[in-house]
């Protein structure tokens, strides 16, 4: 099973998560689409279909890895990141 870059992972949800914040307060057809496109890409990274589904999957994947601040020293000076970022 793949598995997407834990940092990629943490920030799609933290996305998620502050979009259906806005989306509340705002209910505007951007706020709609934005939090539309950040849960398909979540959905997308974790294999599922729902968003419900793709928390889970999430969560149980972050669950199993360190955190960022456990895994010690940075990448060496020229190395490359296989982190994306994803924007809107």
């Amino acid at each position: 099973m793949l598995m997407a870059n834990p940092a990629t992972l943490r920030n799609l949800v933290k996305r998620y998560e502050a979009l259906r914040s806005i989306h509340a307060r705002l209910g505007t057809s951007e706020s709609g689409r934005r939090l539309d496109d950040v849960s398909y890409t979540l959905c997308v990274t974790t294999g599922t279909r729902t968003v419900p589904d793709a928390l889970a999957a999430a969560a149980a994947q972050l669950r199993v890895v360190p955190s960022a601040g456990s895994l010690g020293p940075g990448p060496g000076p020229g190395s490359r990141s296989a982190e994306v970022q994803l924007t809107a």
